[in-house]
């Protein structure tokens, strides 16, 4: 193998390295974020943990009456409130994490990998839109 192909085939290798990296920490950051800004709780909505709903649940459990089933319910709905103003909060600063990320990502792909690379975090950032449309 000749130096230049050699020395391209390194290249190829750490712009690939680094793609995956910034996925992987992408994806790693994001699950983060949301254990953190959930507090650690089970999602409401039934896309994580066991069960749909984490009243029904306490509610069959803990055979609440009336009285306890209510402010019980209380609790959890200004707690959901609490989360969703925390996300809030911090969403600026984990967008501005994000976007660096990305913009130094960009500046070691070509100009072809930056057109994919764009196209799939559009993709990603759509997604993630729908899911905070659908968040209760």
């Amino acid at each position: 193998m000749n130096r230049l192909t050699g020395t391209r085939l390194k290249m190829w290798l750490v712009v690939i390295a680094v793609f995956v990296l910034g996925c992987v920490t992408g994806a790693s950051l994001s699950g983060v974020y949301r254990s953190r800004a959930d507090g650690g709780r089970q999602r409401m909505d039934g896309r994580h943990g066991e069960g749909r709903d984490i009243f029904g649940k306490m509610h069959r459990d803990l055979n609440l009456n009336d009285e306890q089933a209510a402010q019980v319910r209380a609790i959890l709905d200004e707690t959901r409130r609490e989360f969703h103003k925390l996300r809030a909060e911090a969403r600026p600063r984990y967008d501005t994490i994000r976007q660096n990320s990305r913009t130094r990502i960009r500046a070691v792909l070509t100009p072809e990998q930056q057109q994919i690379f764009d196209a799939k975090a559009a993709k990603r950032d759509a997604k993630q839109k729908e899911r905070e449309r659908s968040e209760p």
